[in-house]
C-alpha cells in the first residue's frame, strides 16, 4: 500500500505515502478550537510529501513549527 514512511522531529508527525499517489498523516496535533485550522497545516505536509517536495529539511520543519505557532497564539 504505502511505501515510505517519515517521521518529523515535530509534533509526532509521522507522514505514510506512496509517492505521486496517496497518503496518511499522524500527529500529536491537538489544539483545541483549531480543527480546521491544524487539518489544513496536516493536509498541506502530506500533500508535500506525496508531490515531492523534502519535508525532512530545515527550512520546512521550521516553516511547519511557525505555522502550528501561529494557529496557538490565534486562539
Amino acid at each position: 500500500m504505502f511505501d515510505k514512511t517519515i517521521k518529523l522531529p515535530c509534533y509526532g508527525i509521522v507522514v505514510t505515502f506512496a509517492p505521486g499517489e496517496s497518503g496518511e498523516l499522524r500527529s500529536d496535533l491537538n489544539v483545541p478550537g483549531t480543527v480546521d485550522l491544524i487539518d489544513g497545516i496536516e493536509s498541506m505536509i502530506l500533500a508535500h510529501a506525496i508531490a515531492g517536495v523534502d519535508i525532512e529539511s530545515p527550512a520546512y520543519i521550521e516553516g511547519i513549527e511557525t505555522a502550528v505557532e501561529a494557529v496557538a497564539n490565534h486562539i
